[in-house]
């Protein structure tokens, strides 16, 4: 198959090229505490773009989310938990 076909996303099957055996990206995403549900639709988008972008398959995709509380945190000199 050829990548301008479509293919199923969620096993990979039909995908192939040149990187699909050498590459795994790792995506971390460090933010503050968000929900389940917003965090299944990050990956999500993460891992749809990885697929879309460089023809991976989605099960090739490992993101990683970091969560920091607001007193573990800073920017601009301020605690975001003071903000």
């Amino acid at each position: 198959m050829d990548c301008s076909q479509s293919a199923d996303r969620t096993s990979g099957a039909g995908w192939r090229n040149d990187f699909e055996e050498q590459t795994m990206p790792i995506v971390t995403v460090q933010q503050g505490p968000r929900s389940i549900e917003l965090k299944r639709e990050l990956v999500a988008r993460i891992t749809d773009a990885f697929v879309d972008t460089l023809r991976l398959p989605a099960e090739t995709v490992q993101v990683w989310i970091h969560e920091v509380p607001a007193d573990s945190w800073a920017a601009a000199g301020k605690l975001t938990a003071d903000r």
